[in-house]
């Protein structure tokens, strides 16, 4: 039987908190059908990509996929000082070799399947895919876990960072991020090449 890994990524436009790469191992057999009846309310399951579903769809697709005895699962993050250090494309390569590396699987036994803009380490066998997260069903059960690992984490964070409200925003410009930044600068997770334009236009003010 052949397994396929599934990668994808959540918070690459966000202004603060880290990006972060989830990845799946699935059996070549796997019903994903099953996974995603869970959602359905009307016809045939279909596959969605995570942005596109409410929080109680993805939490209950994050269940699923934790507590499946024929699936594998891991979260691998990249902070802000990395994503400002090296740049969001080769912060998002990082944290997808160490999600492979999570996983505990051989490169020989398996292909990685990625959202496009992702890349694995070499020695793995490896494509990417244009909207892979609404097409392949392993990516988009790895949209699943990076999309609410990264959501648990900035809610987790929030309380140390009240006055962002990144519970409610996860860390993207909002327009109650921004006025938040404006008011009282950035936090020690904004990513700063992220949000040169909004200081200077602060500033200008």
């Amino acid at each position: 039987m052949r397994f396929f890994v599934g990668i994808d990524e959540a918070g690459r436009g966000a202004l603060a908190g880290p990006v972060c790469v989830g990845a799946v191992l699935m059996p070549e057999d796997f019903d994903w059908e099953e996974a995603y009846a869970l959602v359905t309310r009307r016809g045939s399951p279909k596959l969605r990509d995570s942005k596109k579903l409410n929080e109680q769809q993805r939490d209950t697709l994050y269940e699923y996929i934790v507590s499946h005895g024929r699936l594998k699962h891991a979260a691998a993050f990249a902070d802000a000082r990395t994503i400002d250090a090296i740049g969001i494309v080769n912060a998002a390569h990082e944290a997808t070799a160490l999600a492979l590396v999570a996983l505990g699987v051989s490169a020989e036994k398996t292909e990685v399947l990625l959202d496009a803009g992702l890349r694995a380490p070499s020695k793995w066998i490896q494509s990417a895919h244009v909207r892979g997260d609404e097409t392949i069903p392993v990516i988009a059960l790895a949209s699943i876990v990076a999309k609410v690992s990264r959501d648990r984490a900035m809610v987790d964070l929030s309380s140390r960072y009240a006055p962002y409200q990144f519970a409610a925003h996860k860390g993207y410009g909002t327009l109650t991020h921004r006025r938040a930044i404006s008011k009282i600068g950035l936090s020690d997770i904004h990513r700063t090449s992220f949000c040169g334009a909004l200081l200077k236009a602060a500033k200008s003010v």
